[in-house]
């Protein structure tokens, strides 16, 4: 991977207005894959909400918590509690449950 080719390429297709001070910084780490890291407790809160068919507040509302923090949970800020992870694994086997939660 040649960074600085990279670097180039990408600045040309930039707005010239708009720097990228931290832009080979970003390719380096992408290139010793080093950045975000998905956690699991993240792949199951989007699972869940993704096998429900719900947008972020519509599934936050289901769930009785706010919006807010299931998009901490869905990137990675905070994790959820235990019983949520228990509710979140059930919802992914049974998608048909998050229907019961708002009665």
């Amino acid at each position: 991977m040649n960074i600085e080719k990279i670097a180039k390429a990408i600045e040309a297709d930039a707005d010239a207005d708009k720097p990228l001070p931290d832009l080979r910084q970003a390719l380096e780490e992408s290139k010793a894959h080093v950045g975000r890291v998905t956690t699991p407790e993240q792949m199951l809160v989007r699972q869940a909400r993704e096998a429900s068919g719900m947008t972020q507040a519509a599934f936050a509302e289901r769930i009785g918590t706010p919006v807010a923090t299931l998009r901490d949970w869905e990137q990675g800020r905070f994790a959820p509690s235990g019983a949520v992870l228990c509710l979140l694994r059930l919802i992914i086997k049974h998608p048909e449950l998050t229907a019961e939660l708002g009665a």
